[in-house]
């Protein structure tokens, strides 16, 4: 198991209990040499802070999913930082805890990621004519590039990465707002669309399909053009 973590009475605390719950534990305290630590080592899982000197927690999991290293990783964020958790999830963090946080529930969600092991991810995610690099937040309909919000972003990579799956709306609010939003607000539905008028209107295709009183869903092909939806 490693710790990045800067500060010394968190690290030890963190490699005290990690060790009493039956771990072998490595300490990084900067952000460069928790980067290097992943690329040498094969590790079980990362408890990953945001917050490092040299480089952050964001920019040392991208630049672990580019070299395609899919260590499962616990980031730690600052409470109500929902930017924070966005962005970890958005660079390829695996799953997220906001201090303060209680050591129980750390292992749990530490146990369930090696449980599940690594998860290889392609770079570029492709359904039909869409792709989306998720490490640097581009998208392309066929050679064409789109520009997307950071929200509209995340949704697209939800959907891109289970096609033909229908994702709630309460799901899709839980990766990309903070969990304070009211699950009947219709925040949701007013990104997909702003969503569809950049990668699906222009182009005269309907990649993203309602499912009514559910969700959302990407067509595994894409997008079939609009006259043909009908």
């Amino acid at each position: 198991m490693l710790v990045v973590e800067d500060e010394p009475k968190m690290a030890d605390l963190l490699r005290r209990g990690l060790v009493e719950d039956g771990y072998a534990v490595d300490i990084a305290a900067d952000g460069l040499s928790g980067y290097h630590a992943a690329i040498v080592c094969d590790y079980d899982a990362v408890v990953l802070d945001v917050m490092l000197p040299g480089m952050s927690g964001f920019d040392i999991c991208q630049k672990w999913r580019s070299r395609h290293n899919w260590v499962p990783v616990l980031m730690l964020t600052a409470r109500g930082a929902v930017t924070d958790r966005v962005a970890g999830l958005d660079g390829g963090a695996d799953d997220y805890l906001t201090k303060p946080f209680h050591l129980d529930e750390l292992f749990a969600r530490l146990r369930s990621l090696i449980r599940r092991g690594p998860t290889p991810r392609p770079t570029v995610l492709t359904v039909g004519a869409l792709r989306a690099d998720p490490a640097s937040r581009r998208c392309w309909r066929g050679e064409v590039e789109i520009a997307l919000t950071t929200k509209e972003f995340g949704l697209l990579e939800l959907l891109m990465r289970r096609p033909g799956t229908v994702l709630t709306r309460e799901l899709l609010v839980e990766h990309c707002w903070d969990f304070a939003y009211e699950s009947r607000s219709n925040v949701v539905d007013v990104h997909i669309r702003a969503l569809r008028d950049k990668i699906d209107r222009p182009f005269g295709v309907r990649s993203i399909e309602t499912v009514r009183g559910v969700g959302y869903r990407m067509r595994t092909d894409g997008g079939v053009s609009e006259n043909a939806a009908r």
